[in-house]
């Protein structure tokens, strides 16, 4: 997607948080309609029976007869998709919307090219039921039919077109390049680069953490405990934007420099799933400890340093490009001999093979060997190839 700026007035910020209030509505009872359904009741209504109920709740209650049809009857057919989605197995189960976190709605067909340039930097676009709303120009106009309208956590309004980006074309060096992805490092190349996420600063954490301890002094509902989460918002708003920034520029910097890019295949949303509880046998009700807080804190930081919005951003730039090696052992291999052993990893930063006396960056090398696609299935430590008085000599992987 092509995302804007948007910058209503007060008077259109309510007008728009009124449309998103009614997009939300819908979604839900027709996602209530179809988690009640059973084996022994009649199938859900699709779209167009819940279209024909719209009509008639339309007819019957002003407060919503007042909102925009199109974004109303958008909703549910982003529901019908959703569902269809589900059914084919490419999306997960839709969840229901709730306020203050699913804000926004989709506009499609010929309302979604009611726009207007107003100057170098600054259009206009024509909202149902809102009016025309400025938003900034950061970029050209794309020549989308549907946008979405959009409100984060931290009242920044958007305007996002839905857009298929072209495809970086490749440099044709025939330059293969191995991404090793890190909680100290955010990403080490096999070129020897070590590139890290930008984040909160030490004063922007410090904030935040005092911030988050008036939160939990603030009365629920209360008109300090909204400012709080609005600080809080803020903050979190800054820390994802670095991240989004970083991600788009090293994503592109890698399509445009290699025409291989491989990475390790890891499985992200399994790796920041909670530990499951351990149930004491001594003691019925009792749970053992599972490390969870510590665990947690890996979590943040492999979502902090956007392990999974890289590589999707690599696949869309770099189509067909980009390669997953089997992250098996790739940092304890040393990238010159090809032994593995426990041992050759002294710590997080420090590589020292134990064969051929190899020392690197550990992150590095772990980089060289996903380039080179080796994958070691040995579940102990290789013997050493060569005798310990002679010169360490180059292997030759195939």
């Amino acid at each position: 997607m092509s995302r804007f700026r948007l910058y209503p007035t007060s008077q259109q910020r309510a007008a728009l948080l009124v449309q998103c209030g009614h997009a939300r509505y819908v979604w839900n009872l027709a996602l209530e309609q179809w988690t009640m359904w059973s084996r022994d009741r009649k199938p859900s209504p699709g779209y167009v029976e819940q279209a024909r109920q719209l009509t008639e709740a339309r007819t019957t209650f002003d407060w919503l007869r007042a909102g925009s049809q199109t974004v109303q009857q958008q909703a549910l057919r982003d529901f019908d998709q959703a569902v269809r989605n589900f059914y084919a197995r490419t999306h997960r189960q839709p969840t229901w919307r709730k306020a203050g976190q699913h804000e926004g709605f989709r506009i499609v067909g010929a309302q979604a090219t009611r726009i207007e340039k107003l100057s170098r930097k600054w259009s206009r676009v024509l909202v149902p039921k809102v009016g025309w709303v400025r938003f900034r120009l950061s970029r050209g106009l794309p020549d989308a039919r549907s946008y979405r309208v959009t409100c984060d956590r931290a009242g920044r309004w958007h305007l996002a077109f839905a857009v298929v980006p072209e495809v970086i074309p490749a440099p044709g060096t025939s330059g293969v390049v191995g991404v090793d992805r890190g909680v100290a490092v955010s990403a080490a190349l096999s070129t020897g680069e070590l590139l890290s996420c930008p984040g909160l600063s030490v004063t922007e954490q410090v904030r935040l953490k005092r911030l988050q301890r008036s939160l939990a002094r603030c009365r629920h509902g209360s008109s300090r405990r909204q400012r709080v989460k609005a600080a809080i918002a803020r903050l979190h708003t800054r820390a994802r934007d670095r991240r989004t920034d970083w991600v788009e520029k090293t994503s592109t910097e890698l399509a445009r420099s290699f025409d291989v890019i491989r990475v390790e295949d890891l499985r992200v949303p399994q790796m920041v799933r909670r530990p499951k509880p351990r149930p004491d046998p001594a003691r019925r009700g009792s749970y053992l400890p599972n490390r969870r807080r510590a665990k947690a804190g890996l979590h943040q930081g492999i979502l902090a340093n956007g392990w999974g919005q890289l590589v999707a951003r690599l696949e869309d730039k770099a189509r067909e490009r980009v390669e997953r090696v089997t992250p098996a052992y790739t940092s304890l291999t040393c990238s010159v001999c090809g032994h593995c052993a426990s041992g050759n990893r002294e710590n997080q930063a420090s590589f020292r093979c134990l064969a051929c006396g190899y020392r690197a960056h550990a992150d590095v090398n772990a980089a060289i060997n996903i380039a080179a696609g080796r994958v070691v299935s040995a579940r102990q430590e290789t013997p050493v190839r060569v005798s310990s008085k002679r010169e360490p000599q180059r292997a030759t992987f195939r």
